[in-house]
């Protein structure tokens, strides 16, 4: 192999004209980004986890549902948040909670966190990013509390406290700012009600209420809704108006023929 034929370093732009040709020639519509938006966020404190997460749900510009839940059953003591195409989330979490199921009654035992969190990073590595699925897994097991951050292309972390979404920065702001290990269940709880507030409050994407999910080694409180961080107004004024408001220009009648 010649020196000019081996491969090198740095970005390549081969497909430019290739794409550019057909989409000019053949009328080739390329795809285009996506914009999705929710604010979820889950932390640990020192009994167990704290999950929280928006209900707005977009499609383009437009607020589809008010109330939409993101926070889904996965085990008795596991849930997930999830952001992306709330299809894909519903989907893949309803899928992995059944096959949880499967495994807890072969085996009599409780279902780990870390099962869960393989069996989520399989299926969504498979789809290589196709399945739009952003997720915050959390749990309490016979190890303690786990935290993982799960994206769409099956990667994983593991964190203290997570945020992901739209608002996932301005929600980070009040962790960085106000987390410490080891905190108590209400302070945990206010945390995590004032991260999804201000995702709600700086990220259109984001929006109307918080719900909040508290799993410890003992019970799993699912609160739905937590708070109403944006209520929806009075109306100030009556704007129903008389007949004859509007004048009428002109009348023209004209016969209709019903066939």
């Amino acid at each position: 192999i010649s020196s000019s034929e081996l491969p090198c370093g740095g970005f390549s732009f081969e497909n430019v004209r290739r794409n550019a040709f057909l989409e000019q020639q053949e009328g080739l519509v390329l795809p285009l980004a996506k914009k999705t938006g929710t604010t979820i966020a889950g932390i640990v404190f020192k009994d167990g986890i704290v999950l929280g997460a928006d209900t707005r749900a977009t499609s383009g510009n437009i607020i589809a549902d008010k109330n939409c839940a993101k926070i889904h059953y996965m085990a008795p003591n596991i849930y997930c948040c999830g952001a992306g195409t709330a299809a894909d989330t519903e989907a893949v979490t309803d899928m992995i909670s059944s096959q949880l199921n499967l495994h807890r009654l072969s085996t009599g035992r409780q279902s780990r966190v870390i099962t869960s969190l393989r069996m989520l990073k399989q299926h969504l590595f498979r789809y290589m990013g196709h399945v739009s699925a952003a997720l915050v897994l959390g749990g309490v097991d016979f190890s303690g509390p786990r935290l993982y951050c799960v994206y769409p292309h099956g990667s994983s972390s593991v964190l203290p406290y997570v945020t992901m979404g739209s608002g996932s920065l301005a929600a980070m702001s009040v962790f960085e700012d106000r987390f410490r290990p080891d905190m108590e269940k209400e302070e945990a709880m206010q945390l995590v009600r004032d991260a999804i507030a201000a995702g709600i409050f700086n990220d259109l994407g984001s929006g109307s209420n918080v719900d909040l999910c508290v799993i410890t080694k003992d019970k799993t409180e699912y609160l739905r809704p937590h708070d109403v961080a944006n209520a929806k107004g009075e109306r100030q004024g009556v704007y129903t108006f008389k007949p004859g408001t509007t004048g009428v220009v002109e009348v023209v009648e004209k016969e209709v023929h019903v066939f």
